[in-house]
């Protein structure tokens, strides 16, 4: 028989489940928002054109449309996560939930109100590269923080609940090495740092830059212009709708994100290899085969995306293939270090 306690730890890790699912739909309907140039569907905000909903006023139905279903799912998660972190507080108080798990539910919380602001200025600043891009990697930090958050409750699960959300007992967890975890780390940076390239690419317009491959523009080093391809700052009073970029520039932010593949796919192949060859981590040997098949995946969506043209429906299952990613990476890294904390 459960406690009341244990009771409202599950539905506390429930809750933390349907804001993962929401936040994944959040961050993918994003990207469709922004590869259809529906961005500044509504000019003003939070509202568009003065209203809550769009009106035959908007220059654009359709993408104004598309922009405020992306704001009220964005608010709806607002929402859930302060639900989740007033769930956690009233854990904690039952002592079904530690300290470090309010601290975890509040940052995300603080995340995701950065993450509006960020939305607002991304309108205001008529969806400038610097401003877009923290959008995403905002958005995909709430999306992690969330899935950790969900990971780290079931570590306080009774066992009795284990069964009923999937969680077997702790059984063939041993220490696991060092060099394990910091490579899986490592994989976890080279994969942040290759979501931000990716953010930069198409917020600046620079994912056709490159419309063959393995060759760029026909060419093993196509002609570049670094100079300007990641200048950071742009002034918030210039449309970069479109992008404004010169060819060059672009080629070498798009040519730039292939090398970033090639390094977070070493990195990531090592992680998952070297924890998948140690048969005492079982759990963990578990995630490195999910950020396997993700790996693959993700490889395989960038690649026909160039093949086929960048078909719409491939580039916004690129950004869903990114986050998907990114949490088989977090679980990964969380099942090395809670198997190193139990052994």
């Amino acid at each position: 028989m459960l406690r009341d306690s244990d009771q409202l730890l599950i539905w506390t890790r429930r809750t933390a489940l349907v804001a993962v699912l929401l936040a994944f739909g959040v961050v993918v309907l994003g990207a469709y928002v922004r590869l259809t140039t529906a961005g500044l569907g509504c000019p003003d905000w939070p509202g568009c054109y003065g209203h809550l909903a769009p009106t035959s006023s908007a220059l654009d139905v359709g993408k104004a449309w598309r922009e405020m279903i992306h704001r009220y799912c964005a608010g709806s998660l607002v929402g859930l996560t302060l639900l989740l972190a007033g769930l956690t507080v009233l854990a904690k108080d039952r002592r079904a939930a530690d300290t470090g798990s309010v601290v975890l539910a509040f940052a995300v919380v603080a995340t995701i109100l950065i993450q509006a602001l960020l939305g607002m200025l991304t309108v205001t600043w008529q969806v400038a590269p610097q401003i877009v891009t923290l959008h995403l990697l905002f958005g995909m930090t709430t999306l992690g923080l969330l899935w950790w958050f969900w990971l780290e409750l079931g570590t306080r699960l009774p066992r009795s609940a284990a069964p009923a959300l999937g969680r077997s007992p702790p059984v063939g967890w041993a220490q696991s090495h060092l060099f394990s975890r910091q490579l899986a780390l490592i994989g976890l940076i080279a994969l942040g740092v290759q979501i931000a390239l990716g953010g930069w690419t198409s917020t600046n317009y620079a994912a056709i830059a490159c419309p063959d491959f393995p060759t760029c523009q026909a060419s093993w080093w196509p002609q570049m212009d670094f100079g300007k391809a990641f200048v950071l700052w742009h002034a918030p009073t210039m449309n970069y709708e479109g992008g404004v970029l010169g060819n060059p520039a672009r080629v070498a932010i798009h040519f730039t994100h292939r090398l970033g593949a090639v390094v977070a796919t070493v990195a990531l192949l090592l992680a998952a290899l070297w924890s998948l060859n140690d048969r005492s981590l079982v759990r963990a040997r578990f995630a490195a085969a999910a950020m396997l098949a993700a790996l693959a995946l993700q490889l395989t969506i960038g690649i026909s995306m160039v093949l086929k043209g960048f078909p719409l429906w491939l580039a916004t299952a690129h950004n869903g293939g990114a986050a998907l990613l990114l949490l088989a990476t977090l679980a990964l890294n969380h099942r090395l270090r809670a198997a190193a904390a139990r052994g």
